[in-house]
């Protein structure tokens, strides 16, 4: 576990900038439940952090701007009974939250136009439902 965590090939964050802070977790436990620091919250010091390279540090800030507070990125486990368990809960869900805000942005769609055929094809089935209710009608037309 102290190997840091690997966000993408090129992107590792050393364990020296995260922080784990353990408390008491909520809901059912057992006896263990009031003794056992069982959740984990994993933080990490985005804004300030030396591993991130400059153009996806801003990129990372942009995109999780929501979710800083003072630009430290804090992610809370606590779904398992045990402290490990949640331990890697928390840097699995950290690692795709990285990955995500640091991917580059997604090539623009260029627009496109319905082609002759689809345009054919789509006035045929027009007539042809036109033509169905027409067929219903008891009007007499």
């Amino acid at each position: 576990m102290d190997d840091g965590l690997r966000v993408t090939d090129r992107l590792v964050v050393p364990s020296g900038e995260l922080r784990e802070r353990f408390s008491r977790s909520s809901g059912p436990g057992g006896q263990g439940v009031n003794t056992a620091d069982s959740r984990v919250e994993l933080s990490f010091d985005l804004a300030a952090s030396p591993s991130l390279p400059e153009p996806l540090r801003e990129r990372a800030l942009e995109r999780l701007a929501g979710r800083l507070v003072d630009g430290v990125l804090t992610i809370a486990a606590s779904e398992h009974r045990a402290q490990l368990a949640n331990r890697e809960a928390a840097r699995e869900r950290m690692t795709a939250l990285l990955r995500e805000a640091v991917a580059p942005p997604p090539k623009p769609r260029r627009p496109t136009r319905p082609s002759r055929g689809a345009k054919e094809r789509r006035l045929a089935e027009k007539k042809r439902r036109s033509q169905r209710k027409r067929d219903r009608r008891v009007d007499g037309d």
